[in-house]
């Protein structure tokens, strides 16, 4: 009976959230109907199910992995011959005996950011990528009846990160309503970029397997759970109609679009060198004013700790084991308030057993977005600088969709452990 139950626990942390959001709604009468919420769960559910537990589209997914296993060998070229032993040359000095040879990130992990944003714009500029984005859109508009503008920044969402993204649907942001412009929002802070994407699961690539294909099927997972919450927190019935989706992304050329891609490669690449160090930094100081308060259980204070404390009903909410909860509250809590990747990292770094097979899974998609408070600013500068007139209220729906986000990617954990242990 326990066991049930346990297999089931995620429906409270579900439950929970939709009511929270519901309870932060800017109109609570004018919620969508009970049908179309359970149908936007019932798609979440399908989507998992329809990716984790059919063998072949698991398996078809799972050649993502392979291609970026086949990239990162050939970005391990340009940055050995660039940065030498440092990017991932052979070492011009003898290890010691059992010791690994070094793992530089800055050199050996993140140029990956700088090759797949470089190839990402090229194959948008051939289409490729558009193409996929249209049939997303699509797919988004049938099923949940939202706008062809939103539709069409949800596919965008699973390649452009929260930059990039607002410039598919610039052209409208001006005549476009207040909860489509929220629904947009809170689309890219429920999903991850392409680039992005294969810098985390390089990461967890040790820790958790397959971890390209979980990324992927985190992000599309969140897609309708990031509606459903967008149109409870902030209710409106759209009527902007894209008859012809005319993304605003262009490049003159091939060549146009692999220099701008890389360009846009290297300052992604620059900004989470700079926020890594800085959060790390940061975190090391706060825990260094907090050893100066008493011990708690024989153990200093720390921000990790303070995370667990307050994260940890959540993620027992959501499935983890109450036992692991802590761990995984902690991990939430990095990314929440700080940044998903160093989240990621502290989770690759976690001792073995400390969270179960199940406990990692939900955390991991749990933590595939990036709502977190960078990219409240990030995501209010790129729609406030397209759109002046509305850049004030955008601003006022910054930390909003920063909550919407988390939730969403909470809700896909919560919902990747209920099928995947059916």
């Amino acid at each position: 009976m326990l066991d049930l139950l346990s297999q089931f626990q995620g429906l409270i942390g579900i439950v929970f959230i939709l009511t929270i959001a519901w309870a932060l709604s800017e109109n609570r009468k004018d919620r969508p109907s009970w049908k179309w919420i359970a149908g936007a769960i019932a798609i979440q559910f399908l989507l998992a199910i329809s990716i984790v537990r059919i063998p072949f589209v698991w398996d078809f997914i799972g050649l993502a992995n392979q291609g970026v296993q086949a990239v990162e060998q050939a970005t391990l070229a340009g940055s050995s011959y660039m940065f030498g032993f440092i990017g991932g040359a052979d070492s011009p000095f003898v290890l010691k005996d059992g010791a690994a040879p070094p793992l530089i990130i800055a050199f050996q992990i993140l140029p990956l950011v700088i090759v797949f944003s470089a190839l990402a714009a090229l194959f948008w500029h051939w289409r490729i990528l558009q193409l996929i984005v249209k049939a997303l859109s699509w797919a988004l508009r049938k099923t949940l009846g939202v706008s062809g503008v939103v539709g069409l920044s949800g596919g965008a969402n699973i390649f452009l990160g929260v930059v990039e993204s607002p410039l598919v649907v610039r052209a409208y942001f001006e005549k476009m309503r207040r909860a489509e412009l929220f629904a947009i929002m809170v689309l890219a802070m429920s999903t991850i970029s392409g680039a992005i994407l294969v810098l985390y699961a390089t990461t967890l690539e040790k820790t958790v397997p397959n971890a390209v294909g979980h990324m992927i099927s985190a992000s599309l997972i969140s897609l309708p759970a990031a509606i459903l919450l967008a149109k409870l927190m902030v209710p409106g019935h759209a009527d902007t109609n894209v008859k012809r989706e005319d993304p605003g992304l262009k490049y003159d050329n091939s060549f146009d679009a692999l220099v701008k891609g890389t360009m846009d490669g290297v300052q992604l690449f620059l900004a989470v060198v700079a926020i890594i160090i800085v959060i790390f930094a940061l975190v090391a100081l706060i825990d260094q004013i907090l050893a100066l308060l008493p011990m708690l259980s024989g153990e200093a204070l720390t921000l990790k700790r303070i995370f667990g404390w307050i994260f940890a009903p959540l993620m027992w909410m959501i499935g983890v084991p109450w036992e692991e909860a802590g761990a995984a509250g902690s991990l939430m809590g990095t990314k929440a308030i700080l940044n998903e990747y160093v989240a990621y990292l502290e989770l690759a770094a976690l001792p073995a057993h400390t969270l179960s097979v199940k406990g990692q899974l939900i955390v991991t998609y749990a933590l595939c977005g990036v709502a977190n408070l960078a990219s409240v600013g990030l995501i209010i500068s790129t729609i406030g600088t397209l759109c002046p007139e509305r850049r004030a209220e955008v601003a006022g729906l910054g930390m909003k969709s920063w909550f919407a986000g988390n939730c969403a990617t909470a809700m896909t954990g919560a919902v990747i452990g209920i099928v995947t242990w059916l």
